[in-house]
């Protein structure tokens, strides 16, 4: 299957990271989120109850990603990934990218960040 429904830009302020000032004061980060899923049926019926509202897919990522200090992007990405999957059944696969633009590293970059994918076992 082929079809995808993706959120990019989201953005969102939450404290991640190993250094203690990104603990205390954070930094913005960018998602993207691509979702695999079967829109077979929602592009035949143009109903909602046929596939994933994106406002709720952005509530739960957003809860997932703020609901903790993470000290990795990894980890963030996961718990993202993991609420997807655990939130919207229709889901057989999800693809998180977490940008860090404003990341601590001394050196003058455009971007830095993660991406995982996760399907449903």
């Amino acid at each position: 299957m082929s079809d995808t429904i993706f959120i990019k830009g989201l953005l969102m302020h939450a404290r991640h990271g190993v250094m203690e000032h990104e603990a205390e004061v954070g930094q913005r980060f960018v998602i993207d989120l691509e979702l695999t899923i079967d829109l077979s049926e929602s592009s035949r019926t143009d109903k909602l109850i046929d596939t994933v509202s994106y406002s709720d897919v952005v509530t739960s990522a957003s809860q997932a990603f703020k609901g903790q200090n993470y000290y990795l992007l990894e980890r963030a990405a996961g718990a993202v990934a993991d609420a997807v999957l655990r939130d919207f059944a229709r889901v057989e696969a999800v693809k998180v990218t977490i940008h860090k633009p404003h990341a601590p590293i001394a050196a003058i970059f455009d971007d830095v960040g993660v991406v995982i994918t996760r399907r449903r076992a």
